[in-house]
């Protein structure tokens, strides 16, 4: 009997670390989604409660960070986005590495950016929550 209990006690705590250890796919990905939609909604609060205020970002046209991406929300015009082949990736238990593609329709300053974009962020836990330190997004290539 002694037994049984010694391994049902050892397989809780197991089971117990590894949730603490393994974040969860699923509501990674959902501040994912919560991320692209306060840009959308160039709703300024909501992301800064997503993404580091040291964020850095990396696109085909330069660097980026908080005060650029603040800056760059203004200037679009984004209708839709969706989010898709969303994985991550973690052996820390604190650093998330995601990889997707996000559908855009919208523009940038009145150009049309609309497209299929392949992305990647890492997140990483502060306290009790998720923050967003790196981004980066490249418009995959059209067929040739």
């Amino acid at each position: 009997m002694k037994k049984h209990i010694t391994y049902a006690v050892i397989a809780f705590f197991a089971s117990v670390a590894v949730s603490i250890a393994a974040p969860d796919k699923a509501a990674m990905e959902g501040k994912e989604k919560a991320a692209w939609q306060a840009f959308k909604d160039k709703n300024e609060a909501d992301f800064k409660k997503l993404v580091d205020k040291d964020v850095r970002c990396v696109y085909d046209t330069g660097v980026s960070n908080m005060a650029k991406e603040l800056a760059d929300m203004k200037k679009w015009d984004m209708k839709s986005f969706e989010i898709s082949d969303y994985d991550i990736f973690s052996d820390e238990k604190d650093v998330v590495v995601a990889t997707y593609k996000v559908k855009v329709e919208g523009t940038y300053e009145g150009k049309d950016m609309s497209g299929t974009y392949n992305a990647g962020s890492v997140w990483k836990k502060e306290g009790n929550n998720w923050l967003a330190i790196f981004h980066t997004n490249i418009k995959q290539a059209a067929p040739q």
